[in-house]
């Protein structure tokens, strides 16, 4: 018998170091769990390992024991890195020739993910060459020096490179974890897990809003009241002058404060968010593709479709029979089947 005692569940597989933050592997054990199907039935089976098992030192004042070995690697679906207090004292991870090849072939059968410094590990793997990353903002220009071959984007909260994928600080990785489960069983459950553990469902922006800046941003004003009601108008044409006036301020003043305050721009911001209510309209009802692009302010399912190529990779009817692949469907319109 292997590690894993559930066939028929998603394998995600903790790989921990010395000096473990225990929050970062709380945070997989606990999202991927409470991930469930219609009927209550767990989607995901979660487990930790490391390369000698046993009891683990962590940065708090209790360890973890640990029962599996590296073997977890090679029967799970998606492997986790957190980050060890180790990768701030040295430049590579120190790792075993054995364990290094061990997570080199993750991506051949599946998905690997870092969260912050975890990411370390991942380029010295080689996973990481010739493609974007990113970790923690304070380890950023150490990552550079020792992997210059890794274009690092410090600024965001994740990047998805397809089968690798890295996070920045420790609580990116619920960021990271809630887009897995949303790319794997859509908006619905994610959204689900998401209410129980009382966080967003998407956060906004990146940590480019966290790093330590030599003049602190004024914190008397805020583009959140334009945010919020942004949201609740998305059907509308939105200009930059509208939002700006909500906030009392200029266009330019109310474009700086948001990219400070997000770490995108207000045009950015509003694709990400019509994206994001059209995959839940296209998930959750059987409106016609055309009412769901003007119900998300796409106003044309052409544009719609546009920008769900360009954000997903597919089509709106394609995305919707993923989610709903039991429905009854009529016959697409013409501009689908372009």
């Amino acid at each position: 018998m292997g590690v894993f005692r559930h066939p028929e569940r998603r394998h995600v597989a903790v790989l921990v170091r010395p000096g473990l933050l225990p929050m970062e592997l709380g945070l997989v054990h606990q999202l991927f769990r409470m991930a469930v199907d219609a009927t209550g039935e767990p989607l995901y089976e979660v487990v930790t390992c490391t390369e000698d098992p046993g009891v683990l030192r962590t940065t708090t004042d209790f360890a973890v024991h640990v029962a599996h070995g590296p073997e977890a690697l090679a029967e799970a679906d998606i492997v986790f890195v957190p980050a060890s207090d180790e990768d701030y004292r040295q430049p590579r991870p120190d790792l075993s020739p054995e364990l290094r090849a061990a997570i080199a072939r993750v991506p051949e059968r599946g998905r690997i993910a870092s969260i912050c410094t975890g990411a370390f590990v991942l380029a010295d793997a080689g996973l990481l060459d010739g493609k974007t990353a990113t970790t923690h903002w304070n380890a950023a220009e150490r990552f550079r020096r020792s992997f210059p071959q890794v274009d690092l984007d410090p600024s965001v909260l994740y990047v998805d490179e397809g089968s690798v994928l890295t996070s920045a600080g420790e609580a990116s990785g619920i960021d990271l974890c809630l887009h897995m489960i949303r790319e794997e069983h859509g908006a619905t459950i994610a959204n689900d897990v998401a209410r129980s553990a009382v966080v967003p469902a998407h956060r906004d922006g990146g940590q480019a809003q966290f790093i330590r800046r030599a003049v602190p941003e004024p914190q008397s004003s805020s583009t959140g009241r334009a945010r919020a009601w942004a949201l609740a108008n998305l059907h509308r044409v939105l200009s930059l002058r509208e939002l700006a006036d909500l906030e009392s301020m200029s266009v330019r003043t109310f474009t700086r404060r948001f990219r400070d305050e997000t770490g995108l721009s207000p045009v950015q911001w509003l694709t990400r968010q019509r994206i994001e209510r059209a995959r839940q309209l296209l998930e959750e009802t059987d409106l016609p593709v055309d009412q769901v692009a003007a119900d998300a302010g796409f106003g044309t399912a052409a544009s719609m479709r546009q920008h769900l190529r360009a954000r997903l990779g597919i089509s709106p009817s394609t995305y919707r029979s993923t989610f709903q692949p039991g429905q009854e469907k009529t016959a697409p319109s013409p501009v689908e089947i372009a």
